[in-house]
């Protein structure tokens, strides 16, 4: 019998980045819907089904720090933990995220360990 692994959103505009985030996590047996801008996936999150977002800050449409808000606000949608995928790694950046309603905050070049590790503390974790 196989274990279902969770459905994990990518909102990521950068092809190359795209593609590296996706085939660490399907390695790891992890279903991936991505996404290259922010409205189609807000948009797909209405449907279900989604465990956890790991979400670009900068994206052509609506920066990834808004579309967190928009998901924080929504009561359907505030329990997904969103994981901020950003090359901005300046000291106020990670508090930006998080005041933003980030779960958490990952700079790029992405490590993938650290990746794997913080989706595993959220997706293992108790729902509230």
């Amino acid at each position: 019998m196989s274990v279902v692994k969770s459905v994990i959103m990518v909102i990521e505009d950068n092809p190359d980045n795209m593609d590296l985030v996706t085939e660490i996590l399907e390695d790891e047996d992890y279903t991936v819907e991505g996404f290259d801008r922010a409205g189609p996936g807000l948009d797909r999150l209405q449907s279900g089904g989604i465990d956890l977002i790991l979400m670009d800050v900068s994206l052509p449409d609506m920066n990834g720090l808004d579309a967190t808000r928009l998901i924080k606000k929504d009561d359907a949608l505030k329990h997904i933990p969103v994981l901020a995928l950003t090359a901005h790694a300046m000291a106020n950046d990670e508090r930006t995220c998080m005041d933003a309603g980030c779960d958490a905050y990952l700079t790029k070049p992405i490590d993938d360990e650290l990746l794997l590790q913080r989706i595993s503390c959220f997706l293992e974790a108790p729902h509230a």
